[in-house]
């Protein structure tokens, strides 16, 4: 006999596989109980992964917003040392005192301008102005503490 015909009747079926042996033996139940725990794994390991990356981003907010906070004090000693450079080279025209009440006039009205346009704003937000009428339309007996005619 030859080679090819000892061995044809073997060649045409795959070598034995535990995995294909246990999944035609499992029962249908066995089979779901293993998709679910396979599925329960991997959603332990998705929720572990999306908390290390909210980690990663809070650590990067948290550089960003202290970066932000270095550079507002950076700012604020820029804005006081050129007031101060204002007030010493007024005070060349009109004396320190007077140069130092000037600073301060300037220093005023941008707060006053800054002040304005901050309230400007706020008044602009829909939700607030709402919040306020519908407070207002809040029959009687509903308000605790006050008493209805």
């Amino acid at each position: 006999m030859t080679d090819q015909h000892l061995h044809g009747s073997h060649a045409a079926q795959p070598p034995p596989n535990p995995d294909n042996d246990r999944s035609s033996n499992a029962s249908l139940g066995d089979l779901l109980g293993e998709v679910t725990r396979d599925l329960s794994t991997l959603m332990r390991q998705e929720l572990e992964l999306a908390k290390a990356e909210l980690r990663e981003s809070g650590t990067r907010a948290g550089k960003g917003a202290g970066m932000f906070g270095g550079a507002a004090v950076a700012g604020h000693f820029v804005l006081l040392f050129l007031s101060l450079a204002l007030m010493w080279g007024l005070a060349e025209l009109v004396g320190l005192g007077w140069a130092s009440v000037i600073v301060a006039v300037i220093w005023g009205i941008i707060a006053a301008v800054l002040a304005l346009t901050g309230k400007k704003e706020m008044k602009s937000i829909k939700g607030m102005p709402q919040t306020a009428e519908t407070v207002k339309e809040i029959p009687p007996t509903l308000k605790p503490g006050e008493h209805t005619p």
